[in-house]
């Protein structure tokens, strides 16, 4: 089995409800198993500032799954949340799933690119991936927990309610 690494995000239609059906679902993939859930975070909108605050997690699981296929289960759980796919890249969302990791594969397809493209830059993936794997060293060999502690948090904070 490999270990992926899931973000996930949400801030539309109760989003902690989604981000919390949203571990549900992946917990039902077939030939795969969640082994640990982070932390969950409030976050600042990356992009346009005219949108709801985001709520997001990382999860850790054990697939036998290819990462295409993985990829396939990942966005039916979106599609079947509501999840329209429009050209802004940033804008409101009500669920997205995005592999950041997949054992220490790098891939770079047109599907596809892991690890994900922001995983560095973005807090509210980083910090929650290094809440669940510290010890995590990336493909490239930068350290997950030393990665973390450089990050500028921007507001992210452990989402309480």
């Amino acid at each position: 089995m490999i270990t992926a690494y899931i973000g996930l995000g949400s801030n539309l239609s109760d989003p902690v409800m989604q981000i919390h059906q949203a571990i549900t679902a992946v917990q039902d993939i077939d030939d795969s198993n969640v082994t640990c859930v982070s932390s969950i975070y409030f976050s600042r909108p990356m992009g346009p500032q005219d949108q709801p605050d985001y709520i997001n997690a990382v999860l850790a699981m054990e697939t036998n799954l290819s990462a295409l296929a993985l990829l396939d289960s990942l966005q039916a759980i979106e599609n079947k949340a509501g999840r329209v796919r429009k050209d802004n890249r940033w804008g409101a969302r009500i669920l997205d799933l995005d592999i950041l990791l997949f054992g220490n594969e790098v891939i770079n397809s047109q599907r596809l690119i892991v690890p994900h493209y922001g995983l560095k830059q973005r807090e509210f993936v980083l910090l929650p991936l290094a809440e669940i794997a510290h010890d995590l060293i990336l493909p490239d060999g930068d350290k997950v927990l030393s990665l973390s502690q450089n990050i500028d948090k921007n507001g992210l904070n452990v989402y309480s309610n």
